[in-house]
């Protein structure tokens, strides 16, 4: 079986490279990604607060919510595989235009009075499920846009980008929702997509090298991919890190949605606070990169991971909006940091013919939990209440943390050495 080689590059520090700002493609890509971050960011608010208003349920929302992860656990594996295949450039845009089609149907249901909430869970699952392709050929094309000494630089641009369309789009979204209308958020959701799709077409570089033609079976390849993955201990170890961080995080989300509405906030106020949340997202995206180079590897996981274990139970004790603030945005601004350094490891090590398959085994592993976390917060918030669902998670968190004490963590070796190896 021929084995297909990469040609080596020349290396070149990252202070040698031109500026990410001039590399035509990438902003092309960065800048669609925005815009279309923004619109998905308005109706990541709408849609929940859409689902409260129409059933009084948490239960509901959570659910919504599990049905627009679910995809991830489906079809996370095959479409990695298949990213190693197909076209990722033609992959990104079909799935944009879809989404587009997809978000734009809730509104026209709405107006005709037909919108139900079994074609809300419709609409979050086809989302899901358009997200999982695209976000799986984005990640494995990124380092064909960009040279490989600029991925952490770039992966921590695109957090400042996303941060910043957070800091935008749900203040944005709360305040559309109060007083324009409640469905103009997933409007401006759909021409977004279009804009991406706009923006990925003009792109000029191909997103994967050249393949060979192969008569390997899908599952083959997937199995590739996985035993790749779990052979390296350190990715492995990342990879159930990352299952606990998705735990706790998108727990956090319809929590604090539930907590702000018992402590009388409105969809504006709720929104100027993931606003600030997202402005702590930009600060932690922008100094990821500062704190990479200042410290190793194993420090920013270790470190990362034990502070925000420790701070996620206070929500216990959040008896106002600004304590409940203060909370998210503390949590906001260290997840960043540990994304940047993390992703721009394993994403390094990566050969590209396997980039697809990998970060979708990745994926699985953890991206898995968001499903469960969904729908598990929606349950305990609505039969339990608040303080009991901070407490079974922060029990969860404390055990997806004990990674970062074993020894294929804390002797971890640093991004130089593992590619020499």
């Amino acid at each position: 079986m021929a084995v297909e080689v990469e040609e080596p590059k020349q290396e070149l520090t990252s202070s040698k490279l031109p500026s990410l700002w001039h590399n035509r493609d990438f902003m092309l890509l960065w800048s669609g990604q925005m815009v279309s971050s923004l619109g998905s960011n308005m109706t990541n608010l709408a849609m929940p607060l859409l689902i409260l208003a129409i059933t009084n349920s948490p239960q509901t929302a959570g659910i919504a919510g599990a049905f627009s992860y679910i995809p991830y656990v489906l079809f996370s594996l095959p479409a990695g595989a298949l990213m190693d295949r197909w076209d990722r450039k033609r992959v990104m845009i079909i799935c944009d235009i879809v989404r587009a089609i997809n978000i734009a149907s809730v509104p026209i249901a709405a107006s005709y009075g037909a919108l139900t909430i079994w074609q809300i869970y419709f609409n979050t699952f086809v989302e899901g499920c358009a997200y999982v392709f695209f976000s799986l050929a984005e990640t494995a094309a990124l380092p064909q846009v960009v040279e490989r000494q600029q991925l952490a630089a770039a992966y921590a641009q695109n957090n400042a980008g996303f941060g910043l369309m957070d800091l935008i789009g749900a203040p944005m979204a709360g305040f559309i929702y109060n007083t324009i209308g409640r469905l103009v958020p997933f409007i401006f959701d759909a021409v977004s997509y279009t804009a991406s799709v706009i923006s990925l077409s003009f792109i000029r570089v191909q997103f994967q090298t050249e393949r060979a033609k192969t008569e390997r079976h899908l599952w083959a390849e997937i199995k590739e991919g996985m035993h790749w993955l779990w052979s390296r201990p350190v990715i492995r170890a990342l990879a159930i890190l990352a299952a606990g961080i998705n735990l706790r995080l998108f727990s956090a989300y319809l929590i604090v949605i539930v907590m702000a509405q018992q402590l009388h906030a409105n969809a504006f106020q709720l929104g100027v606070l993931f606003s600030v949340a997202a402005g702590a997202g930009i600060i932690g995206s922008l100094i990821g990169g500062i704190i990479q180079r200042r410290f190793s590897f194993v420090q920013v996981i270790i470190g990362t991971r034990i502070l925000t274990t420790l701070i996620f139970p206070l929500y216990l004790f959040a008896s106002n909006i600004f304590l409940l603030g203060l909370i998210t945005v503390t949590l906001y601004l260290l997840d960043p940091i540990y994304d940047v350094v993390q992703y721009s490891y394993r994403l390094a090590l990566i050969p590209d013919h396997l980039r697809g398959r990998v970060n979708s085994s990745f994926r699985l592993i953890a991206w898995g939990a968001r499903p469960l976390a969904a729908a598990l917060t929606g349950v305990l918030l609505e039969h339990l209440g608040a303080n009991i669902t901070v407490l079974v998670f922060s029990i969860i968190g404390v055990f997806f943390m004990l990674p970062v004490f074993s020894p294929t963590v804390r002797n971890a070796p640093s991004l130089e050495q593992a590619q020499t190896t």
